[in-house]
């Protein structure tokens, strides 16, 4: 496991939660791998309350299921979880690069090219990570220029099914028009063109539909 530093006034809880999270979209831990509380609580230097709590958290999202006597293990990847964090996300997002296109500053745009050219760096120098992570940001960034955050953190509880998907198609190089297409959705914004932003949105995040025949052929017992 990767585990990474407790942020300021990070409960127990949303520590363990955010490294075994975080462990699960990196396949660390790998789907049907068992999760030992004793063991990331020892990692993390927690004691096991906090550590169970995170994984009863994670029960509610179907990322980890509990095994009757045995423990608990991390779910294979279910498209209809997929699917269904895919339409939630979908949904709150069109309507939140609509009003990006109406309300975006030029410091807001700046930040999103800002962002895209990070991009473009790290797919030129290629880094799955990193590349994931700013994906995650500049779409975090669509949702703090319109000051949802709310709606951000309730997409993003569900995203997980969705992110593993993300994940591994990059580590594969299966997706790489990502960068293009949020370029093309920043050029978009700054146009003020929400019926072109949408449709750039739709045809983004839909992506994973493409890739998930690839991703079936190589990662067989990862599926449900």
């Amino acid at each position: 496991m990767h585990i990474s530093e407790r942020l300021d006034k990070e409960t127990g809880r949303d520590y363990a939660k955010r490294v075994i999270s975080d462990n699960i979209i990196n396949f660390e831990l790998e789907p049907g791998s068992m999760v030992s509380e004793q063991k990331i609580a020892t990692l993390l230097g927690l004691s096991r309350m906090p550590v169970r709590e995170a994984i009863i958290e994670l029960t509610k999202s179907e990322i980890i299921e509990v095994l009757p006597q045995r423990g608990s293990r991390v779910a294979l990847i279910d498209y209809d979880l997929v699917e269904e964090a895919y339409f939630a996300r979908l949904v709150m997002e069109k309507a939140i690069v609509e009003m990006t296109c109406e309300i975006a500053t030029d410091e807001d745009i700046t930040r999103l090219e800002a962002n895209v050219n990070q991009q473009k760096f790290y797919l030129k120098n290629f880094n799955a990570d990193e590349l994931m992570k700013l994906d995650d940001d500049f779409h975090k960034t669509l949702f703090m220029i319109c000051n949802k955050m709310r709606c951000y953190e309730m997409v993003h509880s569900m995203n997980i099914h969705f992110d593993r998907v993300r994940k591994l198609a990059l580590n594969n190089a299966i997706n790489l028009d990502i960068v293009d297409e949020h370029e093309k959705l920043c050029d978009a914004i700054r146009n003020r063109n929400a019926k072109e932003a949408v449709k750039l949105l739709d045809a983004h995040l839909t992506r994973f539909k493409i890739d998930e025949k690839q991703i079936e052929k190589k990662y067989p017992d990862y599926i449900k």
